[in-house]
């Protein structure tokens, strides 16, 4: 490594997400160098002498790959830092190892599966929509279900971020006051099933993410975490290749 290295490219090393993330949590005024403030991304670093934090704390570039499954309590946002001081996934998290970032998202309200990692390349094949990579929720909701509601889901919605669409959706229980669902997505658009349910007249009462991809949630319970098996991380690799080796052969 040279002795001086652009700060965005630091940060990339330390596993703090894609160049280009990087450089946004430089811009929001997250960053310090030696105590101080730093928002060029362009500032040089020098990773045997200086000492960078990220929000407080200290980063260090990652060699090891790291791979974890954690259950994202209620009421955290998933992001590596957040401005406005709300608790994030890792500051849910106690004893994560330093360097991990979360893969893809999932909003403040709802709770469950979240993958944690310093592996850049791996987070972006799991999230890209090019790969379609399941993602499995339990949805529990206001109201009595019917198979209109489940016809929707899966023929599209209309969002604010585009049109929607569930791979699978399957009623778990049904009563007149509450419904309970199991959603199926292959892409993470922002508050996607809660918007694609309140379109449908469905008020979101719980929202948990059980599996995502090859990983399941299991007996994970909220701000529990583990170190994925190798198993699971060969799952994950193979739903990848899959996914890429489909979209060549079309």
């Amino acid at each position: 490594m040279p002795a001086r290295i652009r700060l965005n490219k630091f940060l990339r090393d330390c596993r703090l997400g894609s160049r280009r993330k990087c450089e946004h949590i430089v811009e929001q005024g997250l960053v310090e160098i030696n105590g101080e403030i730093v928002t060029q991304i362009a500032t040089l670093v020098d990773p045997e002498k200086d000492v960078v934090k990220v929000s407080g704390r200290i980063v260090k570039p990652q060699s090891t790959k790291i791979y974890i499954a954690a259950y994202k309590p209620r009421g955290v946002v998933v992001t590596l830092a957040d401005p406005h001081a709300r608790l994030t996934v890792l500051d849910a998290l106690e004893g994560v190892p330093e360097g991990v970032f979360p893969v893809g998202r999932l909003d403040k309200e709802s709770e469950g599966l979240i993958l944690l990692t310093n592996d850049g390349k791996l987070s972006h094949r799991l999230t890209h929509p090019r790969y379609a990579i399941e993602r499995v929720y339990l949805v529990e909701v206001d109201g009595g279900l019917d198979r209109d509601l489940l016809e929707k889901l899966t023929g599209g919605i209309v969002i604010q971020s585009g049109l929607a669409r569930a791979k699978n959706a399957k009623i778990i229980s049904d009563a007149r006051d509450q419904g309970l669902l199991k959603i199926t997505l292959t892409e993470g658009k922002k508050r996607e099933i809660r918007e694609m349910l309140e379109a449908c007249g469905k008020r979101v009462v719980m929202l948990k993410r059980i599996r995502f991809g090859s990983v399941a949630v299991g007996d994970l319970r909220p701000g529990e975490w583990r170190y994925l098996t190798r198993d699971e991380l060969r799952g994950l690799r193979r739903l990848v290749e899959s996914a890429y080796l489909k979209k060549l052969r079309e």
